[in-house]
């Protein structure tokens, strides 16, 4: 069921974040030593591109994880406030047939 509130309310599963960060981690680490070893310049650059971009996204992983439960809540905190019938607006009105706004003259 779909409320509108859910860019609000998203979340992240951020331990499978940092674990899958961790496992990208690992292999831009040994694709980077491999590719020197081997002489291959470029590719070493492009695995320590991506070395330094997953380091980037474990530190702010490692930071959300860090802030606590409003960032990463438990089991016990719903995913969405629910929706009470009560205080839900009221659908929307029926478009209005458009109007005419200026009167042309008319000429016998």
């Amino acid at each position: 069921m779909r409320t509108g509130s859910e860019p609000v309310t998203a979340r992240s599963a951020l331990r499978l974040r940092f674990w899958l960060s961790t496992w990208g981690l690992v292999w831009a680490v040994a694709g980077t030593v491999a590719f020197v070893l081997a002489g291959r310049p470029g590719w070493a650059a492009a695995c320590a591109a991506l070395w330094l971009l997953v380091t980037v996204d474990m530190v702010m992983i490692v930071r959300h994880i860090r802030q606590g439960p409003h960032y990463q809540p438990g089991r016990d905190v719903p995913p969405y406030e629910p929706v009470d019938e009560r205080s839900a607006p009221p659908p929307n009105p029926p478009p209005r047939p458009p109007t005419q706004r200026h009167s042309k003259p008319s000429h016998p």
